[in-house]
């Protein structure tokens, strides 16, 4: 798996959760993982968690880590499991650092306030993934833990392609597994 950190700042719509965006933006065709900051606001609109709809619950972040996945050749169900394991990644990563940090599903909490947002989905040709965790916990519509303002983490680009090379080695580590079987 393909790992890239973007230094521009991107503003996360819910439209780059969107099949090739990585190859078309960033020139990486295949299996990828891609890290930026910037605000994010996804409106009902673009929203891809249709619970998220249901409950009239738009995602606003002042400043996040967006994390996005694209991989194909996987059914959904696979997905999850990847998306499970991206946010399994972060948990570690924050863990290795010192903090306490709380799983439920796919959401991580710390000091039980909100760290991230996250959402596997299918397009016609792969499974996308976007992560997102809170940079600043101000101007947030509910109670969040940001990585700067509540933890301290200071160099995000480092926190980011220390999860994004946790993530690619597991799921590279589990694919080669798979070649090493014989059938029974």
């Amino acid at each position: 798996m393909k790992t890239l950190f973007i230094d521009e700042e991107i503003k996360y719509i819910g439209s780059q959760l969107a099949p090739h965006w990585i190859y078309k933006n960033f020139k990486i065709q295949g299996n990828a993982i891609v890290a930026f900051c910037g605000e994010c606001e996804v409106k009902l609109t673009e929203m891809v968690d249709i619970e998220d709809v249901i409950n009239n619950e738009p995602i606003y972040s002042k400043y996040m880590l967006s994390f996005i996945s694209e991989q194909f050749n996987i059914e959904l169900v696979e997905g999850v499991f990847r998306q499970r394991l991206l946010i399994c990644c972060i948990k570690e990563a924050l863990e290795a650092r010192g903090f306490k940090v709380r799983r439920s599903g796919d959401d991580l909490f710390v000091d039980d306030k909100k760290l991230s947002v996250s959402i596997a989905t299918k397009s016609v040709t792969s499974v996308l993934i976007h992560t997102g965790v809170n940079i600043l916990s101000e101007g947030a519509p509910i109670a969040v833990s940001g990585l700067e303002s509540d933890m301290g983490i200071k160099n995000i680009k480092e926190f980011a392609v220390d999860v994004m090379e946790r993530y690619a080695e597991e799921i590279d580590d589990i694919v080669l597994a798979s070649t090493k079987v014989r059938g029974v």
